[in-house]
């Protein structure tokens, strides 16, 4: 995605971006998220498919949609495709439901990770009225609102600096190999935290970035999922 997202959301006078717009932030910051592809139709969604290599996972595109698995059908997202009729018939759901909806909607086709590899982990950032950029990390995926375990820094921040938000949160036990679990690249998942906190540092325009989940395994740290929001200074 060569334009702007950020420029491209304020031309539109959008406050949020896309999910597809959100992830080419924050690789373009070096952060590693799956392969991608938006579609407009079905037929696109099936290409992607085959061209990222299967399994896929399927999910509606929209600006108008920061929470896809909130849908109360569940039709916003379709997970371990391994087809192209698979990819075919899920990519009609969601269509259909953004139409009932009256949601102008694509498609983003995605890489498939294995969650149960890792540890799921949120990495935020916002822009405080007091503080200005803050950073923040804990335990992600289903778990954030339940168990409230974050660590906070006022961006920006450096990878060792990262480190030290991250140890101190209980979820370290997870991510140092609990219970013979793979220990996580922590110093990849500190390299996350870090250019969240850039990110919010640098642009103005950002007033909230939420990358939940970052997948944290023995290999490297991979953002699954992202919302980023407007209304900072441009």
């Amino acid at each position: 995605m060569s334009e702007d997202p950020i420029a491209a959301a304020q031309a539109d006078g959008r406050s949020t971006l896309t999910e597809a717009e959100a992830k080419s932030l924050l690789a373009d910051a070096g952060i590693e998220t799956p392969a991608f592809a938006v579609a407009a139709d079905s037929d696109g969604a099936v290409d992607a498919a085959e061209d990222i290599g299967f399994p896929v996972v399927v999910k509606v595109s929209s600006p108008s949609v920061t929470h896809k698995s909130e849908w109360a059908d569940g039709a916003g997202v379709a997970i371990g495709l391994d087809s192209a009729a698979a990819v075919r018939e899920a990519a009609a759901e969601i269509f259909d439901a953004a139409d009932a909806r009256g949601i102008d909607a694509d498609v983003l086709v995605e890489e498939a990770r294995d969650v149960d590899a890792g540890t799921e982990v949120i990495v935020g950032g916002l822009r405080d009225p007091s503080f200005g950029p803050v950073v923040l990390t804990g335990l992600g995926g289903i778990f954030t609102e339940v168990y409230e375990d974050t660590s906070h820094r006022i961006a920006p921040i450096d990878a060792a600096e990262a480190r030290e938000a991250i140890e101190e949160l209980t979820a370290i036990e997870l991510l140092e190999g609990y219970r013979g679990r793979d220990p996580a690249d922590v110093d990849a998942l500190a390299d996350v935290v870090a250019a969240v906190g850039d990110l919010v540092d640098e642009h103005e325009a950002i007033s909230e970035v939420d990358v939940n989940p970052v997948l944290a395994t023995s290999e490297g740290a991979v953002a699954l999922d992202a919302l980023v929001v407007l209304g900072g200074d441009a």
